[in-house]
């Protein structure tokens, strides 16, 4: 009998996003992260965000929409839209 796999809390989501921010965007890899934090202001141009985005969902092997993330103002918003979406354990 095999063990389910747990599901991510919004921190273990908000943690994996913020490691992608660090790798897509030159100066971030020693900035503290906050999920107040906004890509956009913090130099991810549109591009850098789909990526970031992209990288997580990939990690969680997870597949939404990019429209889906729209209205996040932050990422703390971002983190929880995947959250939301997370298969049940």
């Amino acid at each position: 009998m095999s063990n389910p796999i747990p599901v991510p809390d919004k921190t273990a989501i908000f943690r994996l996003m913020s490691r992608h921010a660090a790798a897509v965007v030159p100066g971030l890899e020693s900035h503290e992260f906050r999920p107040e934090d906004s890509l956009r202001y913090l130099g991810a141009n549109s591009i850098d965000r789909s990526e970031i985005i992209m990288m997580t969902l990939e990690s969680l092997s997870l597949s939404i929409s990019l429209v889906a993330f729209a209205r996040a103002e932050n990422m703390g918003d971002l983190a929880e839209i995947i959250h939301e979406r997370l298969p049940s354990a």
